[in-house]
């Protein structure tokens, strides 16, 4: 199995309400997926590249986004901020669509539930990429990865 993914992902939820029902599930199977199959390679800063497997703590800081990437033995080996201002219309469409989604589920024919999925699945693909482009010499992931990650950023913008 590669060095170069995670092994764990804590959300600092603090000062967030409790999600709902729905918003618990996405963070649970976002986290399921992404320790099972996930591609994630810091990229070196002076020096060689950090080794891993990796812890991986996301949080949002002064209305940043932070990453802060430990090894499996919890030493800090890297933090980096994003802003969180090339995400905000992306999440606030996901939210949205996602709303319908599950309103949709309890009193939609399933023609019409798959073609709000279809959307949804488009906006989250749309958020992964805005991910992936932020990230871009800070740390390598695959496309797979980065649509978890996303959700999980998702989880952290949940107002109640």
């Amino acid at each position: 199995m590669s060095k170069n993914r995670l092994i764990e992902v804590n959300l600092d939820e603090s000062g967030l309400p409790a999600p709902t029902p729905e918003i618990e599930q996405e963070r649970r199977v976002a986290i399921y997926d992404l320790l099972e199959e996930n591609s994630f390679a810091p990229i070196a800063r002076e020096g060689s590249a950090p080794v891993g497997p990796f812890r991986l703590n996301l949080s949002i800081t002064e209305r940043r986004l932070v990453f802060k990437i430990l090894n499996e033995s919890n030493e800090k080996l890297g933090e980096f901020h994003l802003s969180l201002s090339p995400f905000r219309q992306v999440i606030k469409d996901y939210f949205q669509i996602c709303e319908s989604y599950f309103d949709a589920v309890k009193r939609l024919p399933p023609a019409q539930i798959e073609a709000i999925d279809m959307g949804r699945r488009g906006i989250h693909d749309e958020g992964s990429r805005v991910l992936l482009e932020r990230l871009e010499g800070k740390v390598e992931l695959d496309h797979k990865t980065a649509r978890r990650l996303f959700t999980l950023i998702c989880v952290l913008h949940f107002k109640g």
